[in-house]
């Protein structure tokens, strides 16, 4: 294995399959790419469109193709000299009969084989929950969906079932003596009383105890054996079950005890955000979290990826959602003590100015990180903070971030993920008991304490390991700034209960509940700031949307050519192989929707201006005064950055963003009247010509603005250290928004010709057809071509060295060098220069350099900008 030169991202599901992966293995070969990175290809649940939903870790998914699909398009890259890099995905696997571990959990509760895969709370504070796992999928009140005939059993052979809102569940085998010793009288059976006495009998062990676990597995087949052929050997006998089970559904009282006697607990699906008894991913209820830290789990859900790793197909993986796991760095690992030379990243999302762990025995992130360095620099503070101030005369708003998403975190606790509020609550009531000084705090105080304290952190989580007895003080900073927020903010709760979580979530006091409260607490505060920044906030903060992408902060000013190659140098010395990207599968927009949108903080003054006339005209398109002006100045935004774009799909990612903003409609209680007056703002807007007019002459006025900060960015991700992963389709101009959006089809036939086209070309053509995307795919294919021919030019020992410009525009110059022989130039600001660059000038190393984006000469010393960039707008120089 080695690590890769590149990377490019492939979605696939059953529209995109291996075959058509194969099918494009060619074209990406030939733009240069040295690594195809697919999402995830295990079993999915069916009609999966990303693979996130795993439900077998031992099988290739069969709607991509299956084994033979997935080996054809193996060899197909082996044949090619391609690499490949895999997603995949620990933390979580998603519920239903596919996943055969979460039936037999359902079927068997704590006697199951698998009840210690999932985490799961098997000792609720709740009596009636208390080894039983909540099923909340009922569309009303479990007593009126039992009483209207909406919970059925049935049985095939000798298989029962229960069927709820269109979804089946196993019978607990020891609840069959109902049913069959019933049908035994009926049919007058002594075979099929004694099969009623025999799954009755079946032990109930606890899951620790492995062999009665297993021995009662045994047996319970066995007895379904004999059951099925007894149904298949004696009709009377079928006709008495099958009499006895309709006598069963006819009867509500009689149905209710046997569904009290299964290990679930059939509920109303709002009860979900309470009463869960199971960790999730975020607060996706079908999404159920793995103890992978247990190395049996680990073992079971990684052999087909080790196996992979170890024969050389795939080369590396991407680690989905690392914060969700128990101990990451444990995760981390062992994977790694699985395939030494793997290339590892990990999905890891940093707040700005947070570092990746060193400890990690990983390679990096998957490049939220660098995707916010590179637009940021790219920011014209001063103009932001103008734009900031407009934007709050225009909604008339507070356009406070921080207390925005600090609202918008403690929402999401009290409500999506209240479960998991009461499951640490419940932990840490326990702990004050045993502590005669804490002992008086309630459980309303603690639960309140634990919101407020999640609220207030800064970053996605800390690692504090227990076991392991593991601090550093990073993690100690980050606990006292929050339990220190908390306090502040909620002077109504006794301060000592923050001072005493605090020393809890410091080790200071430890204990087994006290150790359990912190690993929780750590799984929870990610899907805080996940769900209440970046799936909420982002969207009711909209001053400049661009900014309101993972892994940045849309509060922040922008950074300076000094930040920006201060974060670079970092990365060279700690995390040279890390991934480099700009557009993921996740992001709320592609890079040029930002880059263009990012235009706006150099001509604040007149977007305001042309925003203020908008509203005015357009406001006889309003229905009883709506949309209101902070959904009217991001909708503006978004036509802005991702035009030209049709009224369908505005229409689908409006929808979508008011009801993840949930200020005036949400997924869960949507508002139709409010969905509806908004869908037809933007219909009449974009059947008005003059309007539209209006709109493409703004789009126009920043249009080239906008494409040379992508190309700027582009190289940068190609140059900067790390290993630049390119998301499908983003080789061309795109201007896909968040998903479904970006997700969309890709035409790589347009693609595969222009690259032909291409090579026909020279620098001036390339800008002579800019509308076609050509000189982004032109900076792509030169840059990975280089990297490919001199990849040591940029590994390891290719030192970041920034240099700095002279003259007028020094500050517009983004320059380094990288090792001895490449060197790295573009513009930023451009708009605010329009290209004059007037004397500025770059002092180059000694030595003869080639321009590899016009193919020009270029002596070392110093060289004027407007010389240098004067053909095309960025420019990478390698030594000749």
């Amino acid at each position: 294995m080695k690590t890769p030169g590149s990377t490019y991202r492939l979605q696939l599901h059953k529209g995109f399959t291996f075959d058509d992966a194969a099918g494009v293995a060619s074209y990406l070969k030939a733009l240069g790419v040295s690594h195809v990175y697919c999402s995830p290809y295990l079993q999915a649940a069916p009609g999966s469109l990303h693979g996130y939903d795993v439900v077998d870790h031992r099988q290739v998914n069969e709607e991509l193709g299956g084994a033979e699909g997935h080996e054809r398009f193996c060899k197909r890259l082996g044949d090619l000299g391609l690499g490949q890099i895999l997603d995949i995905v620990p933390n979580h696997m998603s519920l239903g009969e596919q996943n055969r571990y979460w039936w037999d959990v359902l079927e068997n509760g704590t006697s199951s084989r698998y009840a210690s895969f999932f985490d799961i709370d098997w000792n609720s504070a709740e009596e009636r929950l208390r080894d039983k796992v909540l099923v909340p999928i009922l569309p009303d009140q479990y007593g009126r969906v039992v009483s209207d005939g909406g919970i059925k059993v049935v049985r095939q052979g000798s298989i029962f079932r229960v069927e709820a809102a269109g979804q089946s569940l196993p019978v607990a085998p020891e609840s069959l003596f109902v049913i069959l010793n019933k049908a035994a009288d009926y049919a007058r059976s002594d075979t099929l009383n004694f099969l009623a006495a025999s799954f009755a009998r079946l032990p109930s062990p606890e899951l620790w105890d492995r062999r009665i676990v297993l021995t009662r597995h045994r047996d319970k087949v066995v007895l379904r054996g004999l059951l099925e052929r007894l149904c298949g050997e004696e009709q009377a006998t079928c006709e008495a079950i099958d009499r006895t089970v309709k006598e069963l559904n006819a009867n509500a009282d009689a149905l209710d005890g046997f569904l009290n006697q299964q290990h679930y607990r059939l509920a109303y699906w709002k009860t979900a955000d309470q009463q869960l008894g199971y960790r999730r991913f975020f607060d996706v209820n079908t999404l159920i979290g793995l103890r992978v830290e247990r190395e049996y789990v680990f073992d079971e859900t990684h052999a087909l990826i080790v196996k992979w790793l170890k024969q050389g197909m795939i080369d590396g993986v991407r680690i989905d959602h690392p914060d969700g796991l128990r101990d990451p760095l444990q995760y981390c690992q062992r994977l790694r003590d699985c395939a030494p030379d793997a290339w590892i990243v990990g999905e890891k999302i940093l707040a700005p100015g947070e570092f990746l762990r060193e400890s990690w025995p990983i390679q990096g992130t998957s490049g939220y990180d660098f995707l916010y360095a590179a637009m940021s620099v790219l920011v014209k503070s001063e103009g932001l903070r103008n734009l900031g101030r407009r934007y709050a005369e225009f909604t008339g708003e507070t356009v406070d971030f921080v207390e925005i998403a600090h609202e918008k975190k403690i929402a999401v606790t009290q409500e999506a993920l209240g479960s998991e509020v009461n499951r640490m609550t419940n932990i840490f009531v326990d702990i004050c008991e045993s502590h005669r000084e804490q002992r008086d705090f309630t459980r309303a105080e603690i639960r309140r304490a634990i919101r407020e304290v999640a609220a207030c952190f800064p970053v996605y989580r800390t690692y504090v390991m227990p076991e392991r007895e593991e601090i550093t003080d990073e993690d100690r900073d980050v606990i006292e700034w929050a339990t220190r927020c908390a306090k502040e903010k909620r002077t109504d709760i006794d301060g000592a209960l923050f001072d005493f979580m605090r020393d809890v979530l410091e080790l200071k006091v430890k204990g087994t509940n006290e150790s359990e409260f912190v690993y929780r607490f750590q799984q929870f505060t990610s899907p805080v700031m996940a769900k209440g920044v970046e799936d909420t906030a982002f969207y009711c903060y909209n001053r400049l949307t661009a900014l309101n992408e993972v892994g940045s902060n849309p509060a922040c000013g922008g950074l300076s050519l000094e930040e920006f190659h201060a974060y670079n140098t970092r990365m060279q010395r700690t995390h040279p192989e890390t991934m480099t990207a700009l557009s993921t599968h996740d992001t709320k927009r592609s890079d040029d929707v930002r880059a263009r949108l990012v235009v706006l903080t150099e001509v604040q003054k007149s977007f305001v201006q042309t925003v203020k006339r908008w509203s005015k005209r357009n406001a006889q398109y309003r229905s009883a005064g709506l949309p209101d002006r902070a959904t009217e100045w991001f909708l503006y935004q978004t036509m802005i950055g991702a035009w030209p774009i049709d009224t369908c799909r505005l229409r689908e990612y409006m929808q979508k963003a008011m009801r993840e903003a949930k200020v005036h409609t949400s997924w869960v209680a949507n508002n139709e009247g409010y969905e509806s007056a908004v869908g037809g703002f933007i219909d009449t807007l974009l059947g008005d010509a003059e309007f539209v007019g209006e709109l493409e002459g703004f789009v126009k006025g920043i249009l080239y603005a906008g494409r040379v900060n992508s190309l700027a960015q582009t190289l940068l991700k190609y140059t900067s250290p790390g290993v630049p992963d390119l998301y499908q389709g983003g080789e061309l101009w795109d201007l896909s928004l968040v998903d479904p959006d970006n997700r969309r089809p890709v035409d790589y036939a347009l693609r595969r010709k222009l690259l032909a086209e291409m090579k026909t070309l020279d620098a001036a053509g390339v800008m002579a057809r800019m509308d076609e995307g050509l000189p982004k795919l032109w900076v792509i294919h030169r840059a990975l071509r280089l990297r490919e021919k001199h990849r040591e030019w940029f590994g390891r020992e290719a030192d970041y060295v920034p240099i700095a410009a002279s003259g007028k525009r020094a500050e517009h110059v983004i320059a380094y060098q990288r090792g001895e022989h490449v060197v790295t130039v573009a513009p930023r600001l451009w708009m605010s220069f329009q290209g004059e660059w007037e004397d500025t000038a770059l002092a180059l190393p000694d030595g003869a350099w080639k321009n590899v984006l016009t193919d020009e000469g270029v002596q070392g010393g110093t060289i004027k900008l407007h010389e240098l960039l004067g053909e095309f707008p960025v420019a990478l120089l390698a030594r000749a």
